[in-house]
């Protein structure tokens, strides 16, 4: 009864278009009410929720995501990622999914990413002979890879939520990211002979070697994340400080083209984002302390039973299930309800918990960028000026592109939990 009704408000307030939070934190108090527990339970478990140290990471990348976007970074790792790829056929669609990689490292944000890759690559994409359809599946698969590059929010979100190290999450995800990165470019090489996509320019050492220069001063970023990482030289949260500092730098005192009101816009911007996600993060929590008394996580585990025989098929259904809450609901909520459900049962089959969350990282990627609903696809679709079903047509090669590269991380765990078992943070 009291999961009944905790569902059919939810679906409720959702139709209604309300905003998640306030359906997760409706839902969450109506089952207290109806199931007769006490509603001291809804401060209490709020404020425990939302007292992690790790969460303190979120406004400082974010912070340093949209104030590198501000001062025009993107526009130095195109010309790189131009320069490196750019000679053979298709080098300017390889070119998106190399400076995604690049880009997400430093940005954090994938609503910012979208924006920042949308602006500067669809023109030059649509100018050289791409599809505006193409063009918007090259930015959606290149940012639904980036997903898996720290420093992604959903990963922090997510170490919170399952209790691991971020750190840990963040080294696992440089590999992983890198192998759906391969996959979408064999995809782009194939599809640029079929659809006659040319070469971008010619290349050579002394472009290569200014498009570095220029590339440095952002570049200095990932190699500072993961070197620091790797040798254990600070905490996810220290990084987050560092990155903001040194982004807040490198815009008054190399680009010099950000204001300081501009600055303090989007300190301000970060602060409340950051208080949506640990708002979403706490509310969700007495959404999830009733699906625990309902028996949810019980009905889910006979649910997925006949998939417990094979690690790789049960992490592939769940997989699925994520991508599908990351498709509809955005993908925090996807991370704050389904995912400790779930977690316990891939325990109990004796799944690494950093392989896992890296899956669930993964498929959230893929889904906020799935047709029809996807979040991050229609934002990118706005740049390309097409309409959601125009660009669905086109897009399946892409889509199965990331699938295949979900299914390698899967089958693969070592891909996921090499880097962080070699800087000895996990066995």
């Amino acid at each position: 009864m009291v999961l009944t009704v905790t569902v059919l408000v939810f679906i409720g307030f959702l139709l209604l278009s309300m905003p998640i939070v306030f359906c997760l934190g409706a839902a969450a108090v109506s089952g207290l009410l109806v199931g007769g527990y006490p509603l001291q339970q809804l401060g209490s478990t709020m404020i425990a929720s939302s007292q992690s140290w790790v969460l303190l990471a979120i406004p400082s990348f974010v912070f340093a995501g949209s104030l590198m976007e501000r001062a025009g970074m993107s526009n130095s790792l195109v010309e790189l990622a131009r320069a490196m790829v750019g000679w053979v056929r298709g080098g300017l669609g390889m070119s998106v999914i190399v400076v995604s990689y690049f880009f997400s490292d430093i940005c954090g944000s994938k609503m910012a990413e979208v924006s920042a890759l949308g602006s500067a690559l669809v023109p030059p994409l649509k100018r050289a002979g791409y599809r505006a359809e193409d063009a918007a599946s090259l930015i959606c698969a290149g940012t639904a890879m980036g997903m898996l590059v720290p420093p992604a929010i959903f990963m922090i979100v997510i170490a919170a939520v399952t209790n691991q190290s971020a750190v840990a999450l963040f080294l696992a995800g440089f590999i992983p990211a890198a192998v759906i990165g391969a996959c979408l470019c064999v995809l782009v090489m194939i599809q640029a002979h079929i659809l006659g996509w040319p070469k971008d320019t010619r290349t050579s050492f002394a472009r290569l070697l200014k498009a570095s220069k220029d590339a440095a001063v952002p570049m200095v970023i990932p190699i500072v994340i993961l070197g620091g990482f790797y040798l254990g030289a600070f905490t996810a949260t220290e990084a987050g400080a560092i990155v903001a500092l040194y982004s807040l730098l490198a815009s008054k005192f190399y680009y010099r083209n950000v204001t300081w009101m501009e600055i303090l816009v989007l300190a301000y911007e970060a602060g409340v984002l950051t208080g949506v996600v640990v708002f979403l993060l706490a509310v969700a929590t007495i959404f999830q302390y009733l699906m625990g008394l309902s028996g949810a996580p019980a009905f889910l585990g006979w649910a997925l039973e006949p998939l417990t025989g094979h690690q790789w098929l049960f992490l592939t259904g769940v997989a699925l299930m994520t991508l599908l809450f990351g498709m509809l609901l955005e993908g925090l909520p996807a991370a704050v309800v389904l995912i400790p459900v779930v977690f316990p049962i891939a325990m109990k089959m004796g799944v690494h918990p950093v392989h896992f969350d890296i899956v669930q990282t993964a498929a959230v990627g893929i889904g906020l960028f799935t047709p029809p609903l996807g979040v991050g696809l229609l934002m990118a679709l706005r740049f390309a000026d097409v309409t959601v079903w125009q660009h669905a047509r086109l897009y399946w090669p892409y889509l199965i592109a990331l699938l295949v590269g979900l299914m390698l991380i899967i089958c693969i765990p070592e891909l996921s939990l090499m880097l962080p078992r070699s800087a000895g943070l996990i066995k």
